[in-house]
């Protein structure tokens, strides 16, 4: 058995909202989702794998998230430029971290508190 990865599912309130951050902002394409009688949208994370972001009730809503993003369970996207996500993010005044360990790399969070790590692709 060689599991791989297939997809990563987060809830989230609002999916226009969740739909600008994971869209418009780090460009993810979106596909095709079956009815799965409930509210969400599946993006595109290639190598066939998917975001699924799933409009449901938070059961850790009022769980506390500390300041930095890699401190705490998240997703790690790799990004082409991470200069031109930093300036979408400044101009929306979208808070961020950069990497503790030096790496080229940021944290931040989406709306629903969903850490999202963005490294530089090589």
């Amino acid at each position: 058995m060689s599991p791989t990865l297939h997809h990563v599912a987060i809830i989230v309130a609002d999916l226009d909202k969740a739909a600008h951050v994971y869209g418009d902002i780090l460009g993810l394409e979106r596909d095709a989702r079956p009815d799965l009688k409930f509210e969400g949208l599946f993006f595109k994370l290639g190598g066939g794998q998917q975001l699924h972001l799933m409009k449901l009730k938070n059961p850790d809503a009022n769980s506390q998230r500390p300041t930095h993003g890699g401190r705490y369970r998240h997703i790690a996207l790799a990004v082409t430029s991470l200069a031109e996500v930093m300036a979408k993010l400044d101009e929306l005044g979208l808070a961020y971290s950069k990497s503790k360990s030096g790496r080229d790399a940021l944290f931040f969070y989406d709306d629903d508190g969903n850490a999202i790590e963005l490294i530089a692709a090589k």
